[in-house]
């Protein structure tokens, strides 16, 4: 994460995000496959670490191996690019609203206090709860431990969505999408940017001058 500031001063904190060598391995079609979509690769990756089967795959689409691979339904009537052809920045326009899938950061095994933000038990006069659960039973009636009940365990490691982030700028020739806020994950991993589907994009900007 950065920031940037406006031309009023204003500070704005932005994820950066690599957005270039997306390239689509593979489309599929509603009469072959029974719907509309492109497998589309991302990072590049040795070829000695491929298996043949996927190493025919890639070089049938005429793309290079990738680490990566997603696919994406397209819309009725939508367009989808020919295996092999690299998808660009420039799907993308500033101040339109994305929603951002990732993995959150893994925290190992934490206890209710940093896990469910419980208040905790005294700190004195002969407690000894502290940062414990404390009392996870029913009483006599249901007389046992409810299902779902807040639990010490493991933390983070699970696919979430950030919905309504804004792409603040596009710097096609980094590569690069500044987004507003932050995403999951940590440094270096993969997301997935979609259009958002609470928010629409904005109006395209005039031609004329």
């Amino acid at each position: 994460m950065t920031r940037i500031y406006t031309e009023e001063g204003d500070a704005i904190p932005v994820t950066v995000v690599e957005d270039r060598g997306n390239t689509v391995v593979q489309v599929k079609t509603a009469d072959k496959d029974g719907y509309d979509a492109a497998q589309v690769g991302f990072d590049d990756q040795k070829p000695q670490r491929v298996n043949q089967p996927d190493t025919g795959h890639f070089k049938k689409a005429g793309a290079g191996v990738k680490k990566q691979l997603r696919e994406f339904r397209a819309e009725e009537g939508e367009e989808i690019p020919e295996p092999g052809s690299e998808i660009g920045i420039d799907i993308f326009q500033e101040g339109q609203y994305i929603d951002v899938i990732g993995t959150t950061k893994g925290k190992g095994f934490q206890g209710v206090y940093k896990r469910y933000g419980f208040g905790g038990s005294p700190q004195s006069h002969g407690s000894m709860m502290h940062r414990r659960t404390g009392g996870i039973g029913g009483g006599a009636t249901p007389g046992r431990v409810w299902k779902n009940t807040k639990m010490p365990g493991r933390e983070g490691g699970r696919r979430r969505t950030v919905q309504n982030l804004q792409v603040v700028k596009v710097r096609a020739e980094d590569g690069v999408l500044l987004i507003s806020g932050a995403v999951p994950g940590s440094k270096g991993g993969y997301v997935v940017i979609r259009p958002a589907k609470k928010k629409s994009a904005p109006e395209a900007k005039s031609q004329e001058s």
